[in-house]
């Protein structure tokens, strides 16, 4: 085993969380006995060293084995690079069906509205035809559904393939040097459900020994993810609900008003969701919470739920990320919890119970002991039930305000705005076409574009890695694009706001400033990072370079879930590389090891980068940008500003002058 690193505990979050709503609430849930993931993860050291190092196999009953200089193969034979390669397998596999099944829910939406089985508008007619293009499926005058119909059966066919053939999603929409690599290496997946099939089957007891034809089906999978769970996700929504709407919002739980019937929704799925942000805005409900005494409904958005609805309808203020999810519920201020899939952590259950907060979760997939359940069924038969549900859940609402203990109620007053909402279409409209935001990267205004993005992880101190990374990329004049969970601390902390270029270097400042545009781009939510992949491939095509060579990155400092793997993954396999913060559990292996850090190199284009210390990830990812431009002939970039972004804001809120903040009392 490696040398076991050391992990901050809770009093260090509270030491040095870059929110003060998040230092804010920690200590007044310390001071009521209530229990949060920080707790439960100090509870847990120390970490399982075989773990860490990915070398504890489970995968049958003859164990669970751990290699050991003592036992360094497992009772079947399995050596370490054979187990650590099968264990990441598995995550990666995971990844796929996760982002893969609650993307099906959104195409059979998408197919069952083409068909008229369901009440639901296209929203997205544009998107329809854009697509309909890409799949070479477009006829003049055909009408919108019947193009989103064939559209939904493409992605669900490339979802669900059994027959070997054409990816059609990858095929019309992936780069073709892309494609060719990606041949030439025999990792063109078959199907998405397929390859997670065939990834359970060949690290099931004695099928597959070879530790590298394990990693290639990992790199399978990383297609499957890419373009199906997360692609092929974000056309069906983008055709279902519309292409996303620039607007300007409120964060933070400063943000949570007293007076309202305060809804929370909280996860992955968009479709049920949507019809609450639909329900919410009915005068009929709006009546009957004022009948109680609230001044109207309000929604707020826990994880990637609140992104989504968020960029869509611009009705949703959004609050944090599932590890901060305990910390909104402990404000006592949030009448309801809506819960759908992935991400909500069991442990809301015992916060809410110390509150009037009901919680109602709305998918089969994902139950919770004590909350009620109004739901989709298994076999998504009564999807065109959406709205009567959604009306159902709104009343629990209603009812839980009626509830409602002031004396609990504990609201910090931090609160920031923030724009959200950005995409390849509006980015390209405000610049004036792609070829200009390429101009602007020769020139060394944009040193380079980075996606900053994954989930939080307690084993480095929450939010403040994505907070340095971001300080350090924006001063060099490195746009940043963001969703997902660590979106919330950009939002929070003023990344996502033109007055954000106080901390931005001379270039982006001369160019965004006169644009009004922020430093941050926020695109939505995790399965958005198809928005900056697709940024990525328009830069590309406009500059008529391989994404391998032009100063574009992939990085999510605090990354946690098996989500995490296969998002890193669709963007090395681009050619790009990856950063990151927390290592995977591969150090067990030298070979496996070799393969992430530095084999995909020769057959990608892109590694995998791990560093500790956020400051310095940012400066190497920032020196890697500097010598693909010294490659490509392009403008010297100027030198970095001095100033960073969360310092002014600390010092300003260390003066009492909040700036952007708008004072909250609490109840």
């Amino acid at each position: 085993m490696s040398i076991r690193p050391k992990f901050p505990e809770k009093k260090d979050v509270i030491e040095r969380t870059p929110d003060t709503s998040v230092r804010e609430m920690l200590i007044h849930m310390e001071k009521m006995g209530i229990e949060t993931a920080f707790d439960r993860f100090d509870a847990q050291k120390p970490l399982c060293g075989f773990g860490l190092d990915g070398t504890c196999c489970k995968n049958c009953h003859m164990g669970p084995c751990k290699v050991t200089q003592k036992s360094p193969r497992g009772v079947c034979g399995a050596d370490a690079h054979l187990i650590v390669a099968r264990n990441i397998l598995r995550w990666t596999a995971a990844g796929v069906a996760a982002h893969g099944a609650r993307g099906r829910e959104v195409m059979l939406a998408l197919k069952k509205a083409a068909d008229g089985d369901i009440n639901l508008e296209i929203l997205g007619p544009e998107k329809v035809i854009a697509t309909a293009k890409s799949f070479g499926i477009h006829e003049p005058g055909k009408p919108i559904p019947a193009l989103a119909g064939e559209i939904a059966m493409i992605l669900l066919d490339d979802l669900c393939r059994t027959i070997p053939g054409p990816y059609k999603t990858l095929e019309a929409l992936a780069p073709k040097e892309r494609l060719e690599v990606w041949k030439a290496l025999d990792i063109m997946p078959i199907g998405a459900y397929h390859e997670v099939f065939e990834a359970l089957h060949r690290t099931s007891v004695g099928t597959d020994g070879d530790w590298y034809n394990v990693s290639l089906q990992l790199l399978r999978c990383g297609l499957a993810f890419a373009w199906s769970s997360v692609v092929g996700s974000s056309i069906a929504m983008d055709c279902l609900y519309g292409l996303p709407k620039r607007s300007r919002i409120t964060t933070n739980l400063g943000s949570i008003r007293l007076e309202t019937l305060n809804i929370a929704v909280h996860g992955h799925s968009p479709v049920l969701v949507a019809a609450i942000v639909k329900a919410a805005r009915s005068e009929k409900l709006i009546n009957e919470a004022k009948a109680v005494g609230a001044e109207g409904i309000r929604l707020y958005g826990i994880c990637c739920s609140g992104h989504s609805a968020l960029a869509k309808f611009g009705d949703i203020h959004p609050l944090t990320n599932a590890v901060g999810a305990e910390l909104a519920l402990a404000t006592g201020a949030l009448d309801l919890w809506v819960a759908d899939v992935q991400d909500v952590f069991p442990g809301i259950m015992d916060v809410a119970a110390c509150f009037h907060t009901r919680v109602v979760t709305t998918s089969d997939s994902a139950r919770l002991p004590g909350a009620e359940h109004i739901a989709f069924d298994h076999h998504h038969a009564n999807l065109g039930e959406a709205d009567a549900l959604a009306e159902r859940i709104i009343r629990r609402g209603i009812d839980g305000f009626r509830q409602r203990n002031s004396g609990q109620v504990f609201i910090p007053q931090a609160r920031m705005d923030a724009e959200v909402g950005f995409s390849v279409e509006n980015l390209t409209e405000t610049f004036g076409g792609m070829d200009k935001i390429v101009e602007h990267l020769k020139s060394g205004k944009i040193r380079g574009i980075v996606n900053l993005v994954g989930c939080n992880n307690p084993k480095v101190v929450f939010e403040e890695a994505i907070v340095k990374v971001a300080d350090e990329l924006i001063a060099h004049d490195v746009i940043a694009l963001t969703n997902g969970c660590a979106a919330y601390a950009l939002l929070k902390l003023g990344f996502c706001i033109p007055e954000g270029l106080e901390g931005a270097g001379k270039g982006l400042r001369d160019l965004l400033s006169p644009l009004k545009l922020p430093p941050v781009w926020h695109m939505g939510e995790c399965l958005d990072n198809a928005r900056a992949s697709a940024l990525f491939r328009a830069i590309a095509t406009a500059s008529d370079l391989p994404l391998t060579g032009l100063p574009l990155a992939f990085s999510s400092p605090e990354w946690s879930n098996e989500k995490g793997i296969g998002a890193a993954l669709g963007f090395r396999l681009l050619g790009l590389n990856s950063y990151h913060c927390v290592p995977p559990p591969i150090a067990g292996s030298d070979k496996v090891s070799r393969f992430f850090y530095e084999d995909t190199a020769g057959m990608l284009g892109g590694v995998m980068v791990v560093d500790p210390d956020p400051v310095s990830l940012a400066r190497q990812l920032i020196a890697h940008f500097d010598q693909r431009r010294a490659a490509l002939g392009w403008t010297t970039c100027a030198t970095a500003s001095e100033t960073r972004l969360s310092v002014i804001q600390h010092e300003a809120e260390h003066a009492g002058n909040h700036h952007n903040h708008h004072h909250h009392n609490h109840d």
